[in-house]
């Protein structure tokens, strides 16, 4: 999960850890990398609330320990989860929270070391120090570890060496959007950036893959209309992109979604949806059966069939 400051990255772990406790009924590994303290006993206290400290394991290396405990920190989780995969035969989410002050503390060790810095002046030896931690996370016949990371983007810059390093070794990019998180629209995720290697017929399915396909488009030529939205009004478009941006509309609005960990700041009851969920509802938005809808009657619910029951 890629993401400036502040845009909801720890939220959505936090989500993750309560989620996998309570649906899956699995445990949860949490590596804090550098983390403030305070937001360490914050994430502590929430999940001891919550009901579900028996299922989570944390392992913190926090901002104020030296850069050398904060740079083998993942290391020591990862052996940890390895000995629930190996020994116990059990399937472990492991969150990292995050790469890039796992890649500072790297470079604070290669300064007192005395090494060059390379460009953006990252440790000569990033992109092996990166593959080091990352090709851990693999699975075995037994059993696996999945790893959803947190990176923080040096001012939202994708291009920075640290980001790029670290796109090689995923399997699924989620960019969070600062734009989103100041229009209100939560989890904060920008669809048009985000990415799956994953996103193919074969491993999820004909009908998964078109209606992902068809909401990306969407979403994408609603992009590419706001410009001119801007200049010359929503009622100077064609039939057919008035439909477009309809349907985008409803969509960014149905992609949100009241979490469980953040139920005190919003006072909305947290919602669990399955993908089969999301599917049906996005589908059935980009067949036109919310036209006549409000779209802010979609913001904000959980599954579709919300919205059917309060439609008249």
């Amino acid at each position: 999960m890629f993401g400036g400051a502040g845009v909801g990255k720890t939220v959505l772990i936090m989500e993750m850890i309560h989620n996998m406790a309570a649906s899956q009924k699995g445990v949860s590994f949490f590596c804090g990398i550098g983390e403030r303290i305070r937001e360490a006993e914050e994430l502590y206290r929430q999940i001891q609330l919550q009901g579900i400290l028996d299922k989570t394991v944390l392992v913190f290396g926090q901002m104020d320990e030296q850069p050398g405990a904060r740079f083998r920190v993942g290391h020591s989780a990862l052996t940890m989860a390895e000995y629930f995969r190996d020994d116990q035969k059990q399937d472990v989410l492991m969150l990292i929270d995050n790469i890039f002050r796992f890649i500072q503390a790297g470079s604070e060790v290669s300064g007192l070391l005395g090494h060059l810095p390379s460009r953006g002046g990252y440790q000569p030896t990033l992109a092996s120090e990166l593959s080091e931690i990352e090709e851990r996370i693999c699975s075995t016949n037994e059993a696996s570890i999945t790893s959803i990371q947190a990176i923080y983007v040096p001012a939202d810059d994708f291009t920075d060496p640290s980001a790029i390093h670290t796109f090689n070794h995923l399997s699924t990019t989620v960019a969070l959007s600062r734009k989103r998180a100041s229009e209100g629209l939560y989890p904060a995720i920008d669809l048009l950036q985000s990415q799956s290697k994953m996103l193919n017929p074969e491993f999820v399915g004909l009908r998964h893959y078109t209606v992902a396909k068809e909401v990306k488009r969407t979403l994408a030529e609603y992009e590419n209309l706001k410009d001119i939205i801007a200049i010359l009004g929503f009622e100077e478009l064609s039939k057919k992109d008035q439909k477009i941006v309809s349907h985008a509309r409803r969509l960014e609005k149905f992609l949100t979604q009241p979490f469980f960990m953040t139920k005190a700041f919003t006072s909305l009851e947290g919602k669990f949806v399955t993908l089969e969920e999301t599917i049906e509802g996005c589908e059935e938005i980009l067949q036109d059966k919310y036209a006549d809808l409000n779209e802010s009657a979609l913001y904000m619910i959980g599954n579709i069939r919300e919205v059917k029951r309060n439609d008249p």
